[in-house]
């Protein structure tokens, strides 16, 4: 027997006017018909006690058909495509009911008193009686009915239409059929959909502009909570493209829109979905003030409060672009191979890729986009044509964003997406093949790197390939190619003596240049005292010092013979890691219970090679600053208890870690 669903709630009526963005006329045709009510789960088959009567009027029918002599018989039911049959087609159910042959399907009401839920079918010779167990049950199976029934006709109607006004008004008639049913099931929208698209594809040549517009107002409601699928996105692009400046546009394919971008999981699937959204895109583009209209529908995507609530709407938007900019080169390519530049629209075109640089532009204004927007972008996903285009410097805006953003995971991006893989920022060097403002995006860039928590002895052994660019930035009074010439030859980068005088000689010839060196060679002078040979060799810094407390100690005299310093239950943070790196003969270090992180982590890997213990028991690090230990090869004594250490991580430390031999990771998912 079918039973009773577990979603089956009751479910007041909604009014779409109370949805944001949604419009709920188009004209004088309303577009939203839901019903109130209890829903009811469709039933496809299902157990139930059919009784079949005729309609002869002789004596001995009339007593075979009282409710005393009625046989009734148990079947398992099936409401097939077109007919509704038996699995055991004996008895009442020997012959299957064709949908085609019923009149008419209602409930017996009367018999409710009784405790028989029944309904009557009503066909050609008789009726068939089905009897429920309760009045769920009963309207469950008249609902489900009726929706096939109604289906089946509609299919019929519909692929024998051939004037456009009949097949608009079958279709409406259908959607209302569907929108009005209690049935609750993906089939009652989804069936109209794939009908619909059948049918575009069969007629598409006898479809007036005027059906077209209506067939694309009666298809709206359905696609409130359903995708629509690859032939309607046809339709719905062939109607953007031809009339982009339609109200039908704006009013009916936004929420369309919407809702493709905020729920569609892989455009690589439903290329023509992806495609309707570009051509819905460049229809918004066509209308007065174009791009500030793109711009408003990026903006209503990403919503009003500082987050976007829906993940999927970036990537989407992303994929969209990135295939438009593709095409638009690709469409360029082939006007040039084909000798057809006289006719190629150059006007329209860039319209259209500037368009879509604006969207990505929007998008890199949204702080909590960035980083995923940089992820995105980092592999450089152009065609080489569009790197070296001068038209393509839509994207400089968007790179800028990212490279001004102090959060290391964005403007990292810039960088290549592995080593030896060229990023952003090597497109952009001078000289490079994007770039064509005197290096102006590249200084900006190079301040936020140089600055950044990142690895930086790293960094500054790659910049070695692009000295030359630093060089001529730093004289032209760029603080940030001074800054990287400075660390340079405080971390002793270059070995050849010959470019360290030509650094010199580069931050001499400016004033801010002077003072920079001047404050480097002051520093070098108390570095020189610091790692002087004397001064302890152990050393405990007091519980609730700081940073600053632990500055000045290592400030007030010589440590160059210190091995063993002890920071545990202090408040020290990455920042002390400056001062830290500074000390030659450190082999022990304890960080237990301090607020030391990733970033101070991946700077002490980067240069005390010589550690051998390290404790960073309840600290904050995770598996992006611990994964820097690899790097340290004396390490012999590892104390990571109650950190944020993974498996993964673990087990990569114990194959680049030859030393190691004891490796507390109690308290972690290593454990």
């Amino acid at each position: 027997m079918a039973t009773l669903p577990d979603a089956c709630v009751s479910s007041s009526s909604t009014d779409p006017a109370s949805l944001p963005g949604t419009p709920t006329h188009y004209g004088s045709t309303t577009l939203s018909m839901k019903t109130a009510g209890p829903k009811c789960k469709l039933i496809n088959e299902g157990d139930i006690q059919v009784c079949r009567l005729n309609h002869t009027r002789t004596i001995v029918s009339k007593i075979m058909n009282s409710k005393y002599l009625r046989r009734w018989e148990s079947h398992h039911i099936v409401l097939g495509h077109n007919v509704i049959r038996s699995q055991t087609p004996t008895g009442f159910m020997e012959i299957s009911v064709p949908y085609s042959s019923i009149e008419d399907v209602h409930v017996v009401s009367r018999w409710d008193a009784g405790q028989k839920f029944c309904i009557r079918i009503t066909i050609q010779d008789g009726s068939l009686l089905l009897q429920a167990n309760n009045s769920y049950l009963r309207d469950q199976w008249l609902y489900s009915v009726q929706w096939k029934r109604h289906m089946y006709k509609y299919e019929k109607l519909l692929k024998n239409a051939r004037r456009p006004e009949v097949l608009v008004k079958e279709i409406k008639g259908m959607i209302d059929v569907s929108l009005g049913t209690p049935i609750q099931d993906a089939s009652v929208y989804q069936f109209p959909l794939d009908l619909v698209s059948e049918l575009l594809q069969q007629n598409a040549d006898v479809i007036t502009k005027l059906a077209h517009e209506n067939i694309i107002v009666a298809l709206t409601p359905l696609l409130e909570n359903n995708h629509p699928t690859q032939e309607i996105c046809d339709f719905f692009s062939k109607h953007c493209k031809n009339s982009p400046r339609s109200s039908i546009v704006i009013e009916l394919f936004t929420p369309v829109v919407h809702r493709i971008l905020k729920h569609n999981m892989d455009f690589g699937k439903y290329p023509r979905m992806r495609l309707f959204v570009q051509e819905y895109i460049q229809a918004l583009n066509c209308q007065n003030d174009g791009i500030r209209v793109v711009n408003t529908f990026v903006k209503s995507m990403h919503g009003a409060g500082s987050s976007c609530p829906h993940p999927r709407v970036l990537p989407n938007i992303v994929a969209v672009c990135l295939a438009a900019i593709y095409n638009c080169y690709e469409d360029k390519k082939t006007a040039m191979q084909n000798n057809l530049d006289r006719s190629f629209d150059h006007v329209e075109w860039k319209t259209r890729l500037m368009c879509y640089g604006a969207i990505l532009e929007t998008a890199s204004e949204y702080e909590d986009w960035r980083c995923v927007l940089g992820s995105l972008l980092q592999p450089i996903p152009f065609p080489d044509d569009a790197i070296a285009d001068q038209d393509f410097t839509s994207m400089k805006p968007v790179i800028g964003n990212i490279a001004k953003d102090s959060n290391c995971d964005v403007h990292q991006t810039v960088l290549g997406i592995r080593e030896g893989k060229e990023g952003w920022f090597h497109l952009y060097c001078p000289g490079g093949i994007a770039c064509d403002d005197e290096g102006e995006l590249w200084g900006i860039m190079l301040a936020t790197l140089i600055r950044c928590c990142c690895r930086r002895k790293k960094f500054l052994i790659g910049m070695t390939k692009m000295i030359g660019p630093v060089m001529l930035l730093a004289l032209r009074d760029t603080v940030s190619a001074m800054e990287v010439l400075c660390a340079m030859l405080e971390f002793e980068i270059l070995e050849s003596q010959d470019m360290k005088m030509q650094l010199i000689t580069t931050l001499q010839s400016t004033s801010d240049g002077k003072k920079m060196y001047a404050a480097l060679c002051d520093r070098q002078i108390a570095l020189r005292e610091l790692q002087q040979k004397g001064g302890p060799k152990k050393l405990t810094l007091p519980s609730k010092s700081t940073d600053t407390d632990l500055s000045k100690m290592l400030n007030s005299g010589s440590f160059g013979n210190l091995e063993c310093l002890s920071l545990a239950f202090t408040q020290v943070t990455s920042a002390c890691a400056h001062d830290l790196i500074k000390l030659p003969s450190l082999r022990y270090l304890n960080l237990w219970s301090t607020q030391f992180g990733d970033g101070g982590l991946q700077l002490l890997s980067e240069h005390l090679h010589k550690l051998q213990v390290l404790n960073l028991c309840e600290t904050p690090v995770t598996d992006k600053g611990l994964s820097s230990l690899a790097a340290l090869k004396n390490l012999r004594k590892l104390n990571l208890n109650s950190t944020s250490l993974s498996a993964l991580t673990f087990e990569g430390l114990k194959e680049k870690l030859p030393s190691l031999q004891e490796c507390d990771v109690r308290y972690t998912d290593a454990w």
